[in-house]
């Protein structure tokens, strides 16, 4: 059949709407072989917010360490396109976060359908009427190119993966509360711009071989406001989980084996803390969940279960924003008003409760074998025989150290290092308008050590001796003084208290504490040393003990003299150890927060 010339032009003017409208992914497009480059996610989320530009917005929100851009959608149906608009009509604030380790890259895929089908395709034209979506489709851009068919050993897919670090080989998983690496500093800035209301963390398992395609965690309900808990478990456990499995998809709580030669033997708590995304956004008094797809299930089963149990989520958020907003006034006006309360204690570190639950595993049936390689059991497991196995499940936290907390800090002004973290948190601080002497509680620290090699580039302070201290100083002019009456104050505790697991202290940010710097000549402590013990008969006797009970102490003779300086004011007068973070009392506080801007 021939077109007249007429039809053959109204034909051919179609062919760039007809192209336009073309929305498959790249994923979708290579039937998930692959993932597309950092560009070409970039070029497809341009097309969308192109099309949709009253529900779609693309920002720029921090510079990687190679110079690549970071984004982040912002997503509404109305165009609330900032945090004061999303307040001033009351919808909840949700951050989806993909790429965080960019060999797992299920979210990023995922959430690029997902913005289609709401933006332009049609499919989901109300997810977003009653809350606001801040989707990062890959938060470590660089460790996103860095990529390779020889990076996950243990996943199914797609060709090439991105690298776990970024690219100062930092695991950005593990630097939320140390904030050392610039993606994270750039992601803080955009919490405090937009402070969600709900955030999800996409991942993918390593580990054991299983039914399920998708595993989930949230941070134990010790370490969460009751109300937050409540609320985050209704909505994972009683509304989107349901709803998931009803869509052909298995899903299961996190599952840290005990034993990962060996399922039968139950599973346990991961350790997570303020240096993970879900532990530092439980100091935020937010709930939060981390998706773990099961890296053994092809990629396209990993994408497709990710943008169902996220687009679930939004969905039973917008049933009832309100519920969300107020269980997060309630935590936050909780934490402030904490302060007020002289009984009060926060937990710093858990415990494993010592009453496990039972758990039905839905795995595979596995054989054990020696291996003459690792000598050691060989697990191989049989994807062709499900099996299910009663465990037990030892997830359950309890607190364990605990701290009254102060009514504020008092940081020295000199201590940089900790004012610049507290400034890359967004902790509220003053500073004194002049020097100012004052007595106030602290800690004496001792007996330090070390890990035996470097973490995410820290030489870790494994423990120490922690005794309550008074100590009289002269704050310079410039000190901060911290109040905890501010929503944000468990981030300050965490970064300030000696004991809390993931403590400035502990990264090593004032390890130059425990540096004496005037030492004694052997020759002079040697002479010290007789001087002490004549006036001193029971330190006489405790280091002639010690040299009994000590052979490696009696055979050193450095540390010798060393035992009789340490106790000596040449020693002392240097406070080693003198933990430099004051703890101030009501009254202490308010005197000098009068006295600062």
């Amino acid at each position: 059949m021939k077109l007249c010339p007429l039809a053959l032009l109204a034909l051919l003017s179609l062919a760039p709407t007809i192209q336009a409208t073309d929305w498959t992914t790249p994923a979708e497009a290579a039937h998930f072989r692959t993932t597309p480059s950092y560009a070409d996610t970039l070029a497809y989320l341009d097309r969308l917010v192109a099309a949709a530009p009253g529900k779609l917005k693309l920002e720029q929100y921090g510079t990687s360490p190679q110079g690549r851009p970071m984004v982040a959608v912002i997503a509404s149906a109305d165009g609330t396109f900032s945090p004061e608009a999303a307040r001033a009509s009351n919808k909840p604030v949700v951050l989806v976060q993909a790429g965080i380790h960019p060999g797992e890259i299920e979210g990023k895929d995922a959430g690029l359908m997902l913005l289609r089908d709401f933006a332009v395709a049609g499919k989901l034209p109300h997810l977003l009427d009653h809350a606001v979506l801040i989707y990062i489709p890959v938060f470590s851009v660089d460790g996103h190119e860095n990529a390779s068919p020889y990076h996950r050993i243990n996943q199914n897919g797609p060709d090439s993966m991105g690298f776990r670090g970024q690219a100062q080989y930092l695991n950005l998983n593990r630097d939320y509360i140390k904030a050392d690496a610039p993606e994270i500093q750039a992601w803080l800035k955009l919490w405090q711009h937009w402070l969600p209301d709900f955030f999800v963390d996409v991942h993918t398992t390593d580990g054991a071989d299983y039914q399920y395609d998708l595993t989930w965690y949230t941070e134990d309900p010790h370490k969460l406001d009751p109300g937050v808990a409540a609320w985050q478990k209704h909505l994972i456990v009683d509304q989107a989980l349901p709803a998931y499995e009803k869509r052909g998809h298995l899903a299961s709580i996190y599952l840290e084996f005990v034993d990962g030669r060996d399922p039968r033997k139950g599973i346990e708590n991961f350790g997570s803390g303020p240096r993970f995304s879900t532990g530092y956004v439980a100091l935020q008094n937010r709930p939060a969940l981390l998706i773990e797809t099961h890296m053994l299930k092809p990629y396209e089963v990993r994408v497709r279960g990710t943008y169902d149990l996220v687009e679930l989520l939004l969905e039973n958020i917008g049933r009832d924003p309100a519920a969300l907003l107020a269980v997060n006034r309630k935590a936050d006006a909780a934490v402030v008003a904490r302060a007020d309360d002289a009984g009060a204690s926060v937990p710093l570190t858990f415990k494993a409760d010592p009453k496990p639950e039972p758990y039905a595993l839905k795995g595979y049936a596995f054989s054990l074998t020696h291996s003459d390689i690792s000598d050691t059991q060989w697990i191989q497991y049989d994807p062709s025989k499900p099996k299910t196995y009663s465990i037990e499940n030892r997830n359950g936290l309890l607190p364990d150290i605990s701290v009254a907390p102060p009514a504020a800090y008092a940081i020295p002004a000199q201590w940089t290092d900790v004012l610049a973290r507290l400034d890359a948190h967004g902790i509220a601080y003053r500073r004194l308008d002049h020097a100012q002497k004052i007595a106030a509680a602290s800690y004496q620290l001792d007996r330090p050590q070390w890990a035996s090699k470097p973490f995410e580039g820290h030489l870790m302070l494994r423990d120490f001796a922690l005794t309550p201290a008074t100590r009289e100083v002269e704050l310079p002019a410039g000190s901060a003084i911290v109040p905890l009456n501010q929503r944000a104050a468990n981030v300050a505790i965490e970064l300030l208290e000696p004991q809390a697991p993931d403590s400035l202290l502990h990264w090593g940010y004032l390890d130059a504490i425990f540096e004496p710097k005037e030492y004694g000549e052997p020759r002079v402590l040697e002479k010290l040393a007789r001087d002490m013990m004549a006036k001193d008969p029971a330190l006489k006797a405790a280091f002639e003990q010690k040299l009994k009970e000590d052979p490696a102490f009696a055979k050193d003779g450095n540390a010798r003299l060393f035992y009789f300086f340490q106790r000596s004011p040449w020693y002392t007068a240097q406070d080693v150890g003198a933990y430099p973070v004051l703890r101030l009392n009501a009254d202490q506080t308010k005197t000098l927060m009068s006295e600062s801007h």
